[in-house]
């Protein structure tokens, strides 16, 4: 991977085992089927949100177009496949030579979705594109689920400071994704010096209770912090008796300290008698910030507290209860053979039980109403009708092969502020409700 353009440090390794078995012998009977070749069209989408969420987050699209660039076969995977008889010989001299050559369309990162945006849209031969359907799936549903929390808390905080500290509720590269996918929702900084240093995410982090702990009073174990830290720093005021802390605190580090953390406890009540007590003691700018299990319904009962900053780890990395946007991969058109211009025809899954999909290759455009607020997400096949033209919200990522449109992720994590700030007010709203824009089909002939 080259990442020299974003400045990033690190090269992501080979991503061709990140997928279920099924994929593969699917290209095995394809390959015999003389099918495998036909031009093919599939889509990432969800059939609903979670319970109660009025919109969705694409996060995840740059970690998608890092995984299809490094989709590779190499000697080490392929004895693997051929030891464990996952496919044929001639399988897998197809697989050795394997690279995406085909264009990947998708709702650019950070924008919001609904039920039935097609997010992503893959389009190549289907032996090429039906292998990526795991390793999409998996980072999109993974990154967008932490992304809709974290947007849901940064609108709770109204404009306060968030710190991702969910590191250690998750598994140890999950929660670089998901530091990444907090940037996006609205989070500043994170505890996890692995995301700082893949992805440039400000990084931030004083002490814990074992600090306090290790000393033999709370009060050397302050003075060591501001020894080595400076009286700017962050000082945990919780682990004994917090109005004891915070006075030793002060006195240890002056009016100019930096912030205390509080961990538990009534942190509402707690917040307004810490900050009474510090400015009663000089410190009327050291700053509070709250940590413990928080949730963004927790943020949002703090709105009136006097609190400065939230650091949030379980509840996030976990999607806030929901850990999966719950996307699928579907093919939605192919050619009728194998020939170059073999026009495409739409095929749907028409199973009951609420599984089915929409045939033919979609455009999205989201329609706004006359003061500029969006008012429908509108998806059809064929033309897009000129009025909504302007308003189109697929774009290129990945031409003939190549990934077109990497960007930083400080572009990505204001893309989402302003999709955001362009839905409807209730958008933001905590109470369950539906999706906050309709989605309608544009019933226009598909073509190819």
């Amino acid at each position: 991977m080259d990442t020299a353009d974003l400045g990033l440090p690190v090269t992501v390794p080979s991503t061709a085992l990140f997928t279920d078995q099924y994929e593969l012998t699917m290209l095995q009977a394809a390959l015999k089927a003389g099918t495998a070749g036909r031009r093919s069209v599939f889509e990432v989408f969800t059939r609903r949100l979670p319970n109660g969420r009025r919109y969705g987050v694409v996060a995840g699209t740059g970690r998608v177009l890092d995984a299809v660039e490094n989709f590779r076969f190499d000697e080490g995977v392929l004895r693997f496949l051929r030891e464990k008889g996952v496919v044929d010989e001639e399988t897998l001299d197809w697989l050795a030579g394997y690279r995406f050559s085909g264009d990947i369309w998708g709702y650019p990162e950070g924008e919001v979705y609904f039920p039935g945006s097609p997010v992503m849209r893959v389009e190549g031969s289907f032996a090429e594109c039906v292998l990526l359907e795991t390793v999409i799936l998996s980072i999109l549903n993974h990154d967008s689920a932490i992304a809709a929390a974290a947007s849901r808390m940064s609108s709770a905080a109204g404009g306060r400071p968030l710190i991702e500290m969910g590191a250690r509720r998750t598994h140890e590269l999950a929660a670089v994704a998901a530091s990444r996918a907090a940037y996006i929702g609205g989070f500043s900084s994170t505890s996890d010096l692995a995301a700082g240093f893949r992805y440039n995410i400000p990084t931030v982090g004083t002490s814990a209770h074992a600090f306090t702990l290790l000393h033999d009073t709370e009060r050397d174990a302050f003075r060591a912090q501001v020894d080595s830290l400076g009286a700017g720093t962050t000082l945990l005021v919780d682990t004994y008796d917090v109005t004891e802390a915070v006075r030793a605190a002060v006195e240890v580090a002056g009016p100019e300290l930096g912030a205390v953390r509080v961990d538990s406890g009534d942190l509402l009540l707690v917040a307004h008698r810490v900050r009474q007590q510090l400015d009663e003691l000089g410190a009327r700018d050291t700053k509070i910030v709250v940590t413990s299990d928080l949730d963004e319904y927790a943020i949002a009962s703090l709105a009136a507290a006097p609190v400065d900053a939230y650091g949030v780890g379980t509840q996030l990395v976990t999607g806030s209860g929901h850990p999966t946007a719950s996307m699928v991969y579907k093919l939605v058109a192919r050619a009728e053979s194998a020939e170059p211009d073999a026009p495409l025809v739409p095929v749907a899954k028409k199973s009951t039980g609420g599984k089915t999909s929409v045939g033919g290759r979609k455009w999205a455009a989201r329609r706004l109403d006359a003061d500029g607020v969006a008012e429908a997400e509108v998806i059809g096949t064929g033309e897009v009708p000129p009025e909504l033209a302007g308003r189109q919200l697929l774009v290129p990522l990945v031409r003939g092969g190549e990934v077109i449109a990497r960007e930083p992720l400080d572009v990505v994590r204001d893309r989402h502020a302003a999709a955001r700030a362009g839905l409807p007010l209730s958008a933001t709203q905590l109470s369950r409700g539906e999706p906050v824009l309709p989605t309608e089909y544009a019933h226009v002939p598909s073509g190819s």
